[in-house]
């Protein structure tokens, strides 16, 4: 593995039974590139996620993270350097636990405060709800928080780990319009920061796709449909072949607007 690249699939292959999920999935995240996996439901992002973090075992291929392969090294330890947000970790979360407890545990992967954290651990957690403009919540249960500040608390959460590698899946899903914004410009931030992790963020919405992230990979029907450079891949043809309708793309500053024609009516997202 070159010491350039932070995490690779080589040859991806995940079948069950006689269903093929992915196939020929060849991919690799380089030092400084912040990429986005697009693609419709059904296209196997959520499989090459799992696959990712260890929670679904390939049929075949290899997955390498800061040169390391899963299943060769310790897979707990190597989970620990990918930081996920997701509706299911979300879900996992207690109710009555505190955003800080929330953040701190975050250095164990652990759901739920129990044992003993160093001083510099809750330190650690209170910079990193600072950083993020949520300090207020500290002591707030988990059960008040609103839909966004939850995302806030979850990203502090996986920062606590120094992950080489942090998911965003889907992480807008559920936001009103205004807490989207404020996520988004969340992520604007934390990707220029020089101790950033590499970003993956999963979507199906081109419009959440800010300028940091420079590289799109696109799943179709659990095959890699293209790959490469932001400006190179988010085209009408590639989007068209990807949702299966024509697409209209209208570039917005640095940020795009995207709409599709089927049988004949214009629909926008």
């Amino acid at each position: 593995m070159n010491r350039a690249e932070i995490l690779s699939v080589a040859n991806l292959l995940i079948q069950r039974g006689s269903t093929t999920i992915l196939q020929n999935v060849n991919w690799t995240v380089r030092r400084g590139e912040q990429w986005v996996i697009l693609g419709a439901n059904g296209s196997g992002k959520t499989s090459l996620l799992k696959a990712l973090t260890g929670y679904l075992t390939p049929t075949d291929g290899v997955v390498n993270l800061l040169g390391r392969e899963f299943g060769e090294a310790d897979w707990r330890e190597l989970r620990e350097r990918i930081g996920v947000v997701s509706a299911s970790v979300s879900g996992l979360m207690h109710e009555e636990d505190s955003a800080w407890e929330i953040v701190v545990g975050g250095v164990k992967a652990m759901i739920g405060v129990w044992g003993k954290f160093a001083e510099a651990d809750w330190k650690k957690a209170s910079r990193l709800l600072s950083s993020l403009g949520v300090s207020y919540l500290r002591e707030r249960p988990w059960q008040v928080l609103s839909q966004g500040e939850r995302q806030r608390v979850l990203i502090a959460r996986a920062m606590m780990a120094a992950p080489a590698v942090l998911i965003l899946d889907e992480p807008c899903a559920g936001l009103d319009p205004v807490a989207r914004e404020y996520f988004l410009q969340d992520m604007e931030k934390l990707a220029g920061r020089k101790s950033a992790p590499a970003l993956v963020l999963v979507t199906h919405h081109i419009e959440e796709i800010t300028p940091s992230f420079t590289h799109v990979l696109g799943l179709l029907q659990g095959e890699v449909a293209f790959q490469g450079e932001r400006e190179q891949m988010l085209s009408e043809k590639n989007l068209s072949l990807l949702f299966g309708a024509k697409a209209r793309i209208q570039k917005n500053g640095e940020r795009f607007n995207l709409s599709f024609t089927v049988e004949g009516h214009r629909l926008t997202r």
